[in-house]
């Protein structure tokens, strides 16, 4: 969240519709922070787990420090954790460990995964295929890649999740590609805010907010020939289904 507009992104995101809001985890304190300001709010709920670019704070102890956090009713996935091969702000082996210890909870708990995959495509499948086979599921949280990486997911169980890279009609090429062939069934809308502002929002502020997230949807809709509102049905139905 934007510290001090907590109250004014919630009101704004009640007024465009958004009727549930996922507060991400992306270490020990974020998912403590996310946790905290979920069971403040009653639309929103937060995930816990360590990024890959903070998988090198990842110990045998962290599994421990999470437990209570992935325990915790407001909690409704693990992540949000993967690999990222891009910035590498953490070694590969340490990323593929944290990941790895991270799946394991998920399948232990029955607790969906929220995941994270950027030019890791190879290891990311080859491990989420052994996790699939031992009970994994979840979301390929702001997928960007080609048609064939997100068939490749969806074969094994995993759904995807869409943000307003798809409104970039240049960079987003490739996942405005893919989104033409993911059943609706299997799709997400995110905002990541305050990343990844949509590019139709216009210029009222320099950020994303969930209150954008009808901008990305109108985009889905338009690639998959469907009406917004059927869409946004089908993909609020999708989330609630997945994050029970």
């Amino acid at each position: 969240q934007l510290k001090g507009k907590d109250a004014e992104l919630l009101a704004r995101a009640g007024a465009a519709g958004v009727t549930h809001i996922l507060a991400t985890g992306t270490s020990l304190l974020a998912s403590e922070l996310a946790l905290a300001f979920a069971r403040t709010h009653a639309r929103v709920w937060a995930t816990a787990g360590v990024h890959p670019h903070d998988a090198k704070h990842w110990t045998p102890h962290s599994a421990a420090q999470f437990e209570p956090l992935w325990a915790d009713e407001r909690v409704v996935a693990v992540g949000e954790c993967g690999l990222d091969y891009n910035r590498m702000f953490s070694p590969m082996h340490d990323q593929r460990a944290a990941f790895e210890a991270q799946i394991a909870a998920a399948v232990r708990l029955g607790k969906p995964l929220f995941l994270h995959c950027r030019d890791a495509f190879d290891d990311f499948h080859a491990m989420l295929r052994d996790a699939a086979a031992a009970g994994a599921h979840g979301v390929v949280h702001c997928f960007t890649e080609r048609p064939a990486q997100a068939e490749a997911f969806l074969a094994l169980g995993f759904d995807i999740g869409v943000t307003g890279w798809v409104t970039d009609e240049t960079r987003g090429s490739a996942l405005r590609d893919a989104v033409r062939v993911i059943p609706a069934e299997r799709l997400h809308l995110e905002t990541d805010a305050p990343y990844l502002r949509p590019k139709n929002a216009g210029k009222t502020r320099p950020y994303n907010e969930p209150a954008l997230l009808p901008f990305v949807a109108r985009v889905v809709a338009e690639l998959k020939g469907m009406e917004v509102a059927a869409l946004s049905s089908q993909a609020t139905a999708n989330s609630l289904r997945l994050f029970r």
